[in-house]
């Protein structure tokens, strides 16, 4: 099965150690976000869990337990956008990332990790000259590190209007114009485009409109055919092989105003005050009432087929 982390919050940046601690424990417990006492405990185990997928702003604080997933295949999204802190407050230097991103790869393969472009907007400062410049620079630096270019454009969820009142949507000619130069670019540094859940109206100038994580990928990762019970995306508009998150929403200490996890940062900082590393739940502990259904689990590798 496929244990993914970054749907709700970013847990190599802030929650390294607890993940570490699930990992020699080898249990972890999952609220439902929409019905709080029902709690899945999955057991974190290489014979039953055969991919933990990651997406994260910030990978290095991993770095030092990366020998406690040597027996689990791995597939990492590592976001790097050029904004700076008027709309991520918290990201670290970006300089930084993009060579912990090269020493993340070198590690796990370039099967195993992409490079996530988004959400992509537009303003008085960040203008579609500015975002060409920023992607090449990056793409340049990336070079032979990822195969994979994740895009998409700012969505103005609820939360996201709320938090960033001034954002604005980005017109149809605005992403075909600026996504095709960004394939463009993509390619000449061995990439390929994937726009997430943005449709396939980009698909006529070369890019991969299927999906940005689909079961292929994990596959390709790990080199093994996966039977996977088949599943939807997490939204209408979304092709992705997403399910088991083990996150939490309102917990990603980034705050990045554009975020559709996070509810305004004064929520978001007393929910991550209830963090306990040594817990089996990200977010407090068990509770009275508490309804634990243990998760049936079994590796879905198939034996009689390895991909190369």
């Amino acid at each position: 099965m496929i244990i993914n982390t970054g749907q709700r919050t970013d847990i190599p940046a802030f929650y390294a150690e607890w993940f570490a601690n699930r990992l020699r424990e080898g249990v972890v417990c999952v609220r439902n976000p929409y019905n709080p006492n029902q709690v899945s405990r999955y057991r974190l185990d290489p014979s039953v869990v055969d991919v933990i997928g990651f997406c994260t702003k910030s990978p290095a604080p991993m770095f030092p337990y990366m020998d406690l997933m040597k027996d689990y295949g791995q597939y990492w999204f590592v976001t790097i956008t050029p904004y700076g802190r008027d709309i991520e407050p918290n990201v670290p230097d970006k300089h930084r990332l993009l060579e912990n991103f090269k020493r993340l790869s070198d590690r796990v393969g370039v099967n195993a990790i992409g490079w996530r472009y988004d959400p992509i907007l537009l303003s008085e400062r960040y203008t579609a000259a500015y975002h060409l410049k920023s992607f090449e620079t990056m793409a340049s630096a990336l070079e032979g590190h990822t195969q994979t270019a994740v895009i998409s454009f700012i969505d103005l969820y609820p939360k996201v209007r709320r938090n960033f009142p001034e954002a604005r949507e980005v017109r149809a000619e605005e992403r075909i114009r600026l996504g095709k130069a960004l394939i463009d670019i993509a390619f000449a540094y061995g990439m390929t485009v994937k726009p997430c859940a943005e449709g396939d109206e980009l698909a006529p100038y070369g890019a991969d409109c299927g999906g940005c994580m689909r079961l292929g990928d994990y596959e390709k990762a790990i080199g093994k055919k996966l039977n996977a019970p088949k599943r939807k995306g997490a939204r209408a508009e979304c092709a992705c092989y997403l399910a088991c998150d083990i996150g939490a929403y309102n917990t990603c200490k980034h705050l990045c105003k554009y975020c559709y996890a996070n509810a305004e940062p004064d929520r978001v900082l007393a929910q991550s005050r209830l963090h306990d590393p040594r817990s089996p739940f990200l977010i407090g502990n068990y509770r009275d009432g508490d309804i634990i259904h243990d998760v049936p689990q079994r590796s879905w590798i198939d034996t009689q087929q390895t991909l190369f």
